[in-house]
């Protein structure tokens, strides 16, 4: 791959982390605090309205099209550079992958699935709104802080 091809593509998975990191930044700083201050049944209503149209073309192109290039970013990096000019692409690249790709799939999922199975108005729900917003938030934190990280690393490894 040319160093213009590689630059090239580092850039987008750049602007691509932060695309994404703000989608997530969004939802920890007001959509999920605003979700916790209706009345549970509503909430947890809305969230699963939330993730049923969440899961769209444009949202899965910058998830997880930024991951393949982030991989390409990373593989390109390592063989053909060195030192630092190979690890802050691949830093970057691994950051994002396992603290943004990987949490989603492994923890933000899981409680999203979870969370569809939940009655809105049936016994139990308003524990495991409660459970479900204090934990995928705190994995949304994760994948904000990773995504971002992952966008300053490629935009530096770009210069």
């Amino acid at each position: 791959m040319s160093d213009n091809a590689l630059a090239t593509l580092t850039v987008l998975a750049a602007l691509g982390c932060g695309l994404v990191g703000g989608v997530f930044f969004a939802f920890s700083t007001f959509v999920m605090r605003t979700l916790g201050r209706l009345p549970s049944a509503q909430g947890i209503a809305a969230m699963q309205a939330i993730n049923v149209a969440a899961p769209t073309p444009p949202f899965m192109t910058a998830l997880f099209g930024t991951a393949l290039c982030c991989l390409v970013v990373a593989i390109a990096a390592v063989s053909t550079r060195e030192g630092l000019d190979a690890m802050l692409p691949l830093a970057g690249a691994v950051v994002y992958i396992v603290g943004t790709v990987v949490v989603t799939m492994a923890f933000n999922v899981p409680r999203n699935d979870a969370l569809a199975q939940v009655d809105p108005l049936g016994a139990g729900a308003e524990g495991h709104w409660y459970r479900y917003l204090a934990e995928w938030t705190a994995w949304n934190h994760v994948r904000t802080v990773t995504s971002l990280v992952a966008a300053v690393l490629l935009a530096i490894a770009a210069r």
